[in-house]
């Protein structure tokens, strides 16, 4: 099978987003976390590294997923590969 200019497109937006959202979660799980302490302040009240550990990044993952969900949902849509929906 013979894949198109707008098959590689897709494919190169799909890696690039990829990498980007890996990037973010590499830095909120290790980096953030690794150099709160030095990062002494506090937010909402409790200190920064304690918040990180606990709220913080789980709350990054979620809008990780769902900031991929949609940019693939438009992406599908702009390329003509999205899935019909089911009533």
């Amino acid at each position: 099978m013979q894949l198109t200019e707008s098959h590689h497109q897709y494919w190169q937006k799909n890696l690039n987003i990829t990498a980007v959202l890996m990037a973010v979660w590499f830095v909120v799980t290790f980096a953030v976390s690794f150099f709160a302490r030095d990062l002494s302040f506090t937010f909402f009240g409790w200190p920064f590294s304690f918040w990180m550990a606990s709220q913080g990044s789980l709350i990054i993952y979620v809008l990780i997923i769902w900031f991929y969900a949609r940019y693939m949902n438009q992406l599908d849509q702009e390329h003509g590969v999205a899935e019909a929906e089911e009533e």
